[in-house]
């Protein structure tokens, strides 16, 4: 499936700053474009998550059959070594840096290893520059990624991120950051930064001082982070004089014994959702926010009344997930734990469709939550929704950068969630070996 929202990958380019300038290296993205599978290589590298697991096996095989060795990293391959060791010859597990330089040099001699793995996270103060050259000629949109952190302080019940990443969060130095920017200025007209951390924020100490990195660049930006930063309006206001315009912020459910369950309780510890946004609207900072469906005190009447508070406070986008238990989390855990897993390796099966239940609901059948996440992804970006939220936005109508991004990003995302419903994992009826 072709994605229109497809961001440059920044993997590959920091991949492609650690490969020695003698080796020839190719990079094809299936979410913009065909992947060869007859491609004359002598290596073949897969970045791997859960959701794109049974297609990265199904390509893997094919090189595989022909002889070519397959390297697969990333998160699914850090979480479930075990598993993907089926799919490929190598796997690098954790972050790369370090550990890629160690593949190539031990393919090059004949002697690749089964599993690389390093005892200790990189530091992200260390290493080149990214090489974005390796995505030159690639159909990617208008906004580009940027990395400033990895990691993230808390532990929700559905997010991996704490078993990939451990406690820890590393920062890159804010020079280092800075250092890419004057590229991009150059690169086919992008206008927007996005910066691609799990929680920008976690610390905020840090992120303020990036902040005051780039309010002199000029640069429109947007990041993801946790919700207590809209309460503190000195850092709002620092944030929207840095350029801010959107950030993405997991409220993930309107009731609270939900929170608690999924260990999300202090969300609403420095006041209650409608401060956040009232405060981050107010500064000009428009919110796509992110929900969660099918925690155990969910009922049918949740979908209408998270939409519903969605389109009233005038959310720039919005994602209505249904719960998904993730290899690494507290949350496939309980569920295996308690007998309600429905498809335990859903990832694998291959009549598995995008949107379907994974497990049986507490308060709802499984068709009830499909098709209300359904609903609600479709009820939020339908035409009569998308003016209510546009028109009562009034920094929207001052500012045409933030209406554009607006219309763009609504337009988008709309058709995203109609070509993702209902699609399946992989290509239908090819083999993983």
């Amino acid at each position: 499936m072709r994605a229109s929202d497809a961001m440059e990958p920044l993997v590959f380019a920091i991949l492609s700053a650690r490969t020695p300038a003698h080796i020839e290296r190719t990079l094809f993205d299936e979410r913009i474009e065909p992947v060869p599978l007859d491609l004359e290589t002598d290596l073949v590298a897969i970045s791997v998550e859960t959701f794109t697991a049974r297609r990265a096996y199904q390509i893997a095989a094919a090189y595989r059959r022909r002889g070519v060795p397959v390297v697969m990293g990333g998160y699914h391959p850090t979480l479930l070594p075990d598993e993907v060791s089926r799919y490929c010859d190598v796997i690098c597990i954790g972050d790369a840096e370090g550990q890629w330089e160690r593949i190539l040099s031990d393919a090059e001699a004949g002697s690749l290893g089964k599993r690389y793995h390093r005892e200790r996270p990189p530091r992200l103060d260390e290493g080149p520059e990214p090489d974005r050259s390796i995505f030159a000629g690639k159909s990617y949109g208008m906004v580009f990624p940027l990395q400033f952190g990895r990691g993230c302080r808390y532990n929700c019940d559905f997010c991996s991120i704490r078993a990939v990443y451990g406690t820890d969060v590393r920062h890159r130095p804010h020079e280092a950051v800075l250092a890419e920017l004057p590229a991009h200025r150059q690169r086919r007209g992008k206008h927007l930064l996005a910066i691609v951390d799990d929680n920008l924020f976690t610390h905020p100490k840090p992120a303020a001082a990036l902040c005051e990195v780039l309010r002199p660049t000029g640069w429109h930006w947007v990041c993801q982070t946790s919700i207590e930063v809209a309460h503190d309006t000195g850092l709002v206001e620092l944030m929207a004089a840095s350029g801010c315009v959107a950030v993405m912020m997991g409220f993930e459910s309107l009731v609270p014994e939900n929170l608690a369950v999924m260990n999300k309780r202090w969300n609403l510890g420095s006041g209650d959702y409608a401060q956040a946004i009232a405060n981050l609207q107010r500064h000009g900072i428009m919110l796509y926010g992110s929900f969660i469906f099918g925690y155990d005190h969910d009922t049918p009447a949740v979908f209408a009344r998270t939409v519903d508070f969605a389109i009233r406070n005038h959310l720039m986008l919005a994602n209505f997930n249904l719960l998904t238990p993730t290899p690494g989390t507290p949350l496939i855990e309980r569920l295996r734990g308690e007998g309600r897993l429905i498809h335990p390796q859903w990832w694998l099966d291959p009549y598995y469709r995008y949107g379907e239940a994974a497990f049986e609901p507490a308060l709802m059948s499984r068709e009830q939550l499909r098709d209300g996440c359904d609903w609600a992804r479709r009820r939020f970006y339908s035409v009569s929704s998308a003016f209510r939220r546009g028109m009562h936005t009034p920094q929207l109508l001052r500012q045409p950068l933030r209406l554009g991004v607006f219309a763009a990003a609504n337009w988008v995302a709309g058709r995203e969630v109609r070509r993702k419903r209902d699609s399946s994992f992989g290509e239908p009826g090819v083999s993983l070996s």
